[in-house]
């Protein structure tokens, strides 16, 4: 268990936080000591995080943002060095998921899920170039064991945490003389919404029940399913110190379905 003054003094922005593994991630951050920027195209939704996780919103603060929109998130940025006094750690969460057979997929959606998976992981990274202004920080990424595995029906979602894997590979090197250490996390059976509507967009292609289904994505070694704060524990750690020898690395935290 990371101590809970690992990130004390330090301020993380934490992008798609309303809800699902970036509410998680918040949450490991306040645990550990940190402060925390939220931002999500949800406005209500990640107040009201905000607030869930912090009720006297001491330590953090919630923000709107489309995550394809480099002003919009630079803006966002600006408001949180505003309240914080400086940035420290970024995590690159927000990400969405649009299910069809590969020989379907139209090209606006192709499009849509590379933007916001992939550039906007990219935009994201830049930011908290910007925002670490010289004094180094960390930068975790959130890919997918889809990203290594290639799951049925996700092609540009597969393809888009791939992006992810090598952009965090990249970045990782191009940026350690920053002080600026990268790395990604790969999630797999995370009980979320996402995965929920992954088993609703399942159910009404094969007339199984959506619940039922649901509760059959979990990985087999663990026998249930991944926690959103599981995986925000193991973020809030590639954030701290202890982490400095990791680099550049994507880190399966799916419970051993993904051995590579």
């Amino acid at each position: 268990m990371l101590a809970d003054t690992a990130l004390a003094g330090r301020a993380v922005v934490v992008t798609g936080a309303a809800r699902g593994i970036g509410a998680g991630i918040v949450e490991a951050i306040l645990a550990a000591g940190g402060n925390v920027a939220l931002i999500d195209l949800d406005a209500a939704a990640t107040a009201a995080s905000a607030q869930r996780l912090d009720p006297p919103g001491a330590r953090t603060l919630a923000l709107t943002a489309d995550v394809t929109d480099a002003a919009a998130v630079a803006r966002a940025a600006d408001a949180a060095i505003v309240r914080f006094g400086g940035l420290s750690g970024w995590v690159n969460n927000a990400g969405i998921v649009r299910m069809a057979p590969a020989a379907a997929i139209a090209p606006d959606d192709f499009d849509r899920e590379l933007a916001v998976n992939a550039r906007g992981v990219l935009i994201g990274a830049q930011a908290a170039y910007r925002a670490f202004a010289g004094k180094g920080g960390a930068i975790v990424n959130i890919a997918s064991n889809a990203g290594k595995v290639g799951f049925p029906n996700m092609a540009a979602y597969n393809a888009s945490k791939a992006a992810v894997i090598n952009l965090t590979r990249s970045l990782a090197r191009e940026w350690a003389g920053e002080r600026i250490n990268v790395n990604a996390v790969c999630p797999g059976s995370v009980a979320t919404p996402m995965l929920r509507e992954v088993a609703d967009v399942l159910s009404r292609s094969t007339g199984k029940d959506a619940e039922a289904l649901f509760a059959t994505m979990v990985p087999a070694q663990l026998g249930r399913h991944v926690e959103p704060i599981e995986v925000g524990r193991i973020v809030a750690f590639l954030l701290s110190d202890a982490a400095a020898i990791i680099r550049g690395q994507a880190i399966n935290v799916d419970a051993g379905d993904t051995p590579y």
